[in-house]
């Protein structure tokens, strides 16, 4: 229970690193803590000891999820511990080669259940933590995958202090520093011009769902809150879905009032709708110039599974009953952008902000500024809003574009390429934000490359530490029981039972072998 308990502390240090609460120098804590638990230990106790860190990780940091679905969160929180349990279990049992696998491992738990099941959830990952750190300006580098390496790195680093290993310690200090200053140094494109935005939040109550007969109420806030807005602006950008309607929203009495709005504030609006059919619902963000006419529209790429359409539908309906959503939204397939008079926006609808390809795809069509209309009100708390503005944070660094997020109910805001928020609206409140923002162009190295980058160094460091493993098990000295001495047996042998004995080891000669004196201090902690 003592080894449980120890675990789960390192998983909670973790989730305290990750917004809403942003301790984030706690994560390096947890990681030498998770360090200590699976050094020198068997394969399956590295992942039982891992599966229960990774626990203390999820289950606060994903409690969210348990305002859609009790058992779902469960599921999702265990399952994803399973996958970082797997990730000790890949690393070598002893240093420093270890400290060289796990953040190899650890990447690729994380981009593993950033693409599978159903699509994703990269959620509750520590590159949101470490946005305020000075590791973040790596994200430009290769994006947030390469945050997360560089994290678990830096934790394996202070592993390495602690145990005494100097020079392990300082060889992974120069190269967590080289990364740092290349993140620095990296290009993250320049300015075309300034344009002035409103973000509109329109205000109401936590923990509502969507549903027809609120949807006007939902509406005629924004309509209000957009009476706030002080002209001239170039945008006034809606959140997700404040429009909900049966049918399309052009020509609809609704999209006739958006049309005269656009033209009495003379200004680009983007406004997040619902369109309904007997089959489905489109979920987009719709342009409407300054003369009131309908010119794009984006439709969501990444839906969220169970909340806006329901995988394996055909299996659990029988079970499930009136739990889940009556109707699946379309998948869209275009490129996240939306051209306009007043520039060529990058759109990221909601849940889509959590995935780097998506505004790496908008930066690649054109995005000159990224947009993440969304919709928070049907959770809790600030768990999943504060993450959301996390992600925004990091997608601004590894484009290097501003961001502009509208949320009905919070947090709306504005973030600049650099990660800095300006300004951050409140849960429920009714509020416009008004900020003067910058056009760009170019791209970083992130935009380019990928993840490709970040995927390469970690299958580089697996490789590279398994190798030290093997030649360090290869040339351990062989203690022989019949006669205890060391080293190697001649051709033949003597028959006698032959023990390999770590390098690190010491030979009382006389008295027999001695425990460790160089290697992890403590030597293995107790099953």
């Amino acid at each position: 229970m003592k080894t449980i308990a120890r675990a789960l502390l390192a998983g909670v240090l973790l989730a305290a690193s990750l917004p809403p609460w942003g301790w984030w120098p706690l994560a390096f804590v947890g990681l030498v803590l998770l360090d200590r638990l699976i050094a020198d230990q068997p394969a399956l106790t590295r992942f039982r000891r891992g599966w229960w860190v990774a626990a203390g990780l999820m289950f606060p940091s994903m409690i969210w999820i348990f305002d859609f679905t009790a058992p779902g969160y469960v599921i999702a929180a265990s399952y994803y511990a399973v996958l970082f349990g797997l990730a000790c279990l890949a690393c070598p049992p002893s240093a420093p080669a270890r400290w060289i696998v796990l953040p190899g491992t650890w990447l690729l738990a994380e981009a593993f259940r950033g693409r599978w099941p159903f699509g994703g959830v990269p959620v509750s990952r520590l590159a949101m933590g470490q946005v305020d750190s000075p590791l973040v300006n790596i994200a430009r580098v290769g994006g947030p995958l390469l945050l997360d390496l560089l994290t678990v790195a830096v934790g394996m680093v202070c592993a390495a202090a602690v145990a005494r290993r100097w020079k392990c310690a300082g060889i992974g200090a120069i190269a967590v520093v080289a990364f740092v200053l290349i993140g620095v140094v990296a290009p993250r494109g320049h300015d075309i011009a300034p344009m002035r935005i409103a973000v509109v939040q329109g205000g109401g109550p936590q923990g509502t769902r969507f549903f027809a007969d609120d949807a006007q109420i939902v509406y005629d806030r924004h309509v209000d809150a957009t009476n706030l807005v002080q002209a001239p602006v170039d945008l006034v950008l809606w959140p997700e879905n404040v429009v909900n309607i049966e049918g399309r929203v052009p020509g609809s009495a609704v999209g006739d009032e958006l049309s005269e709005i656009a033209r009495r504030l003379h200004a680009t609006m983007i406004v997040g709708t619902v369109e309904g059919d007997d089959n489905g619902f489109h979920n987009s963000a719709l342009a409407i110039d300054p003369n009131g006419n309908f010119i794009d529209r984006y439709e969501k790429v990444r839906r969220v599974p169970f909340g806006e359409y329901v995988p394996l539908r055909w299996l659990l309906e029988p079970f499930a009953g009136n739990s889940l959503i009556a109707r699946d939204a379309y998948d869209g397939h275009d490129p996240p952008v939306l051209h306009t008079p007043a520039g060529t926006f990058g759109v990221d609808i909601s849940w889509e902000v959590f995935f780097a390809d998506r505004t790496r795809a908008a930066i690649r069509n054109g995005g000159e500024v990224l947009l993440n209309p969304t919709n928070g009100a049907s959770f809790h708390g600030s768990i999943i809003q504060s993450q959301q503005i996390a992600s925004s944070r990091l997608r601004a660094i590894e484009t290097g574009r501003w961001v502009a997020q509208a949320a009905p109910t919070g947090f709306s805001a504005v973030i600049t390429p650099s990660g800095h928020v300006v300004e951050r609206s409140g849960i429920s409140e009714q509020r416009v934000i008004e900020q003067t923002i910058q056009r760009r162009a170019g791209q970083t190295i992130a935009t380019r490359v990928g993840d490709w980058l970040a995927i390469g160094i970690a299958l580089v460091l697996i490789a590279f530490g398994w190798a030290l493993q093997l030649e360090r098990d290869r040339h351990r000295p062989v203690v022989d029981e019949g006669d205890l001495h060391v080293g190697a047996e001649a051709a033949g042998g003597d028959g006698g039972a032959q023990l390999a004995q770590p390098l690190d080891d010491e030979v009382d000669e006389g008295l027999g072998v001695l425990g460790s004196r160089r290697g992890d201090p403590g030597g293995p902690a107790p099953p």
